[in-house]
């Protein structure tokens, strides 16, 4: 069960990076439009398609390698990825003033992964560790058989 809901926390997270970096890639002001902010230039429309859609797409070739090669990695990965954005929506509300609805939503959205991510690694590991304690407990019991 942990193995199946870290893989799928994996690839939501993924999935979620590659539809606004596909939309990077053909319609770049549709991606900030998300955020009411017209693009003024080509260097605009190409640093859009290099952040959110190349670096984006880095980061989901990177998500589904590791969900399927380590899942901790994977894990730790999301944790990193979520909760920097959701300190860097953070750190925005205090400088710049309160979060609209699109950044309030999607602050709780990553905390919320986050959270999930770093939970789910936690109890992977216990699980391990548990795993570990009774291997060691059983090959450390003397044969009846001799």
């Amino acid at each position: 069960m942990l193995r199946f809901l870290s893989i799928t926390t994996i690839i939501l997270v993924a999935a979620g990076i590659a539809l606004v970096a596909f939309m990077a890639f053909v319609n770049p002001q549709a991606v900030m439009d998300l955020v009411q902010v017209k693009l003024p230039n080509p260097d605009a429309y190409s640093s859009i398609r290099g952040v959110y859609g190349g670096a984006g797409l880095t980061l989901v070739v990177a998500l589904l390698y590791l969900a399927s090669t380590d899942l901790q990695k994977g894990l730790l990965l999301v944790a990193i990825l979520c909760g920097f954005y959701a300190l860097s929506r953070l750190i925005t509300g205090q400088i710049e003033g309160p979060l609209g609805p699109f950044g309030s939503r999607w602050l709780l959205i990553e905390a919320s992964m986050c959270s999930l991510a770093l939970l789910l690694r936690w109890l992977r590991a216990r699980s391990f560790a548990v795993r570990t304690a009774n291997q060691l407990k059983s090959d450390t019991r003397p044969n009846p058989a001799g």
